[in-house]
């Protein structure tokens, strides 16, 4: 019967939107590695039952943003420069994946032409956020940014995975960031990697070699500066 789904679809609803809330509090520094909370204590900040939030917190332990705790409850994972390197690593075998993708089928179709262009338009916002040092917004638009591009070649599952690398990697990354633009004197104007809209230029232009060294020079890049800024 078809009303027989709507309680199923409200709850599977509610749960995305409080482990995106969540997730989001994560990459805004919000929620710091280590921090503990309970699911009665999130239940009653958004105001819910406890079974979306239940939910919520399960579904985000298996992406490895969170930890649980038998008596506790969660915790936010405090993610080691170990873990940066190799997610940095599983990002490019993807980014590979997709670069082999352009070299065996040619340039892209009319239909991605036109598909990149929004895509575009995403990196050219992160471009912006970036040289503005603007951690929220560049979050914000790289997730989106990388999502898109992912799902024009490629796989579903290879696109899933690729984003929640991405998300993971950001929630080490932030942490190291933000304390250090609310130091005396810390900046991250000119401090993030901007070239989004090269990437996409490379990919139009059929040519998944210039794609991938874009892609290597963003791993170095960003490698380089979390350890700078972890061992400051």
């Amino acid at each position: 019967m078809p009303g027989s789904d709507g309680p199923a679809v409200i709850r599977s609803t509610l749960r995305q939107q409080i482990a995106d809330a969540l997730r989001d509090e994560v990459l805004g520094g919000r929620l710091e590695p280590g921090q503990e909370f309970t699911v009665k204590e999130i239940a009653e900040q958004y105001g819910v039952s406890a079974t979306p939030v239940r939910e919520a917190l399960v579904n985000l332990t298996a992406q490895g943003l969170l930890d649980a705790d038998q008596h506790r409850g969660y915790r936010v994972h405090e993610h080691t420069l170990a873990d940066y390197r190799s997610m940095l690593e599983a990002r490019g075998l993807i980014a590979d994946g997709i670069f082999r993708e352009v070299a065996e089928h040619g340039p892209p179709r009319e239909d991605m032409r036109d598909a990149l262009v929004s895509v575009r338009r995403r990196g050219e916002e992160a471009s912006r956020a970036a040289c503005a040092g603007d951690l929220n917004v560049l979050i914000g638009y790289d997730l989106r940014f990388w999502r898109e591009l992912s799902a024009l070649f490629g796989n579903a599952h290879l696109s899933e995975f690729l984003h929640r690398m991405r998300v993971k990697s950001w929630a080490c990354a932030v942490t190291h960031l933000r304390r250090w633009s609310e130091s005396d004197g810390g900046d991250l104007r000119g401090a993030l990697w901007s070239r989004h809209t090269e990437l996409v230029d490379a990919l139009v232009r059929h040519d998944p070699c210039g794609a991938h060294a874009i892609v290597a020079e963003y791993n170095a890049h960003s490698l380089s500066l979390i350890e700078r800024l972890a061992t400051a």
